[in-house]
């Protein structure tokens, strides 16, 4: 029998990398709200969701569209986030709170609303940031965010672990999204600074996360995998 895998934030970029490679062997539901998912990512036997997963009731109302059409839940991808300046030089509450509800915050209520339905050798894999350990200029609130995540993964996999349920990450280098490159003289700073001299791919960070959703990974839990090609060793 097939897993279900749910991936939040799933229409594009790494989200949807992980779709399509996950896709070989899970039923896919994905979540999206402003990246509307378009035709080739709607084929075969796949569950698209729209929503906002800072609203309240959005992360139960999702894990109960997945299990109405699936019958269970497997596996939980929290790849949704939000990349935003936060400057020293003026303070935004809305800008850090929208940071941390979906950064953080989304994971813990999807986890709340899922535990209930999620079985021995099911598995949790957050989207964290190199930023958890390495501090972005301006943004630091998305840097302190993803640290949070990090430990949040840790402690998650510690009391989830008597139950056969494992908590990892997964820690992005820098990774050029089609849908949003960045600019070649930014690029090829980072490139400079990795020691496989190339940025990125989605289908690296989706093949990370295949590994640890897989039975290849049973006995790995609490890590965050850094996947950055050697940035800045």
């Amino acid at each position: 029998m097939k897993k279900v895998a749910l991936i939040t934030g799933g229409a594009r970029g790494i989200g949807r990398a992980i779709v399509e490679d996950l896709s070989r062997d899970h039923l896919i539901a994905f979540t999206w709200l402003s990246s509307k998912p378009d035709v080739t990512l709607m084929q075969g036997d796949r569950l698209a969701i729209r929503s906002d997963l800072t609203e309240t009731d959005q992360p139960g109302a999702v894990v109960e569209q997945v299990l109405s059409r699936f019958g269970r839940l497997d596996v939980i991808v929290n790849n949704a986030g939000l990349v935003k300046s936060t400057p020293k030089e003026t303070f935004q509450p809305d800008d850090h709170r929208a940071i941390l509800d979906l950064n953080l915050l989304t994971p813990a209520a999807l986890l709340a609303s899922a535990l209930p339905h999620l079985s021995r050798g099911s598995s949790i894999v957050s989207i964290s940031s190199m930023n958890a350990v390495l501090p972005p200029r301006d943004a630091v609130t998305y840097g302190a965010s993803k640290a949070a995540l990090n430990l949040w993964t840790r402690a998650m996999a510690k009391e989830l672990g008597p139950e056969g349920i494992r908590v990892n990450a997964v820690a992005p280098g820098a990774i050029n999204i089609p849908e949003a490159p960045r600019p070649d003289d930014l690029t090829a700073l980072f490139v400079e600074q990795t020691a496989l001299g190339r940025a990125g791919k989605p289908q690296d960070i989706a093949k990370a996360v295949r590994f640890l959703v897989s039975d290849e990974a049973a006995f790995i839990t609490g890590e965050v995998l850094s996947v950055t090609g050697g940035y800045r060793l």
